[in-house]
């Protein structure tokens, strides 16, 4: 037998071991009762009808969610641009502090806490950090690492950098500390 008719010869076992013998849906249907047979078709029906719904009612959920989220992060790029500008009322204050000037302090003051309510209607919130906290990774940016002044400030915060905000429940930027090492 030649290599051809040998593939040839497998090729054709295969598949008569492999093919099935075909039942039409005549051949079922006479075994069922046409009651039965109806019954088994408005079950699948339901069924399918129930997943589809089960579908639309997680994606309506899935996309009220979406929504709700970007309304209350779609000002994320503004605040972001306008927190240097809190840092640099920060700052300014605490220059004039310093120096003693009475009326540019009050001007100033007034005019950031404006800004800051402003922002706050929108949302905007400070990350509380304070010197003695814990250092936890997820609501924190470490810089650096100094020897602890005490032992007491091993792992905690030394120093806050710049402050933390947040908006809404998504921190827009982690406040910068020094932890003690």
């Amino acid at each position: 037998m030649s290599k051809k008719n040998k593939k040839e010869k497998e090729v054709i076992e295969e598949e008569v071991i492999t093919k099935e013998p075909e039942t039409s849906k005549e051949e079922e249907t006479k075994d069922i009762d046409p009651l039965e047979a109806l019954q088994l078709e408005l079950d699948k029906e339901k069924d399918r009808s129930l997943r589809l719904f089960a579908e639309f009612e997680n994606f309506r959920k899935r996309t009220s969610k979406e929504r709700i989220e970007l309304f209350t992060t779609a000002s994320e790029g503004v605040i972001n641009s306008l927190l240097p500008v809190l840092d640099d009322f920060d700052r300014a204050l605490s220059e004039i502090d310093k120096s003693g000037e009475v009326a540019h302090l009050e001007g100033i003051v007034l005019i950031s806490n404006k800004l800051r309510e402003t922002l706050k209607s929108k949302g905007l919130e400070i990350v509380e950090t304070t010197i003695g906290d814990v250092f936890d990774a997820d609501i924190h940016e470490a810089i650096t690492q100094i020897s602890a002044p005490s032992d007491d400030l091993k792992g905690k915060i030394v120093d806050v950098v710049e402050k933390g905000y947040k908006l809404g429940d998504k921190i827009i930027r982690f406040p910068k500390v020094v932890i003690g090492q």
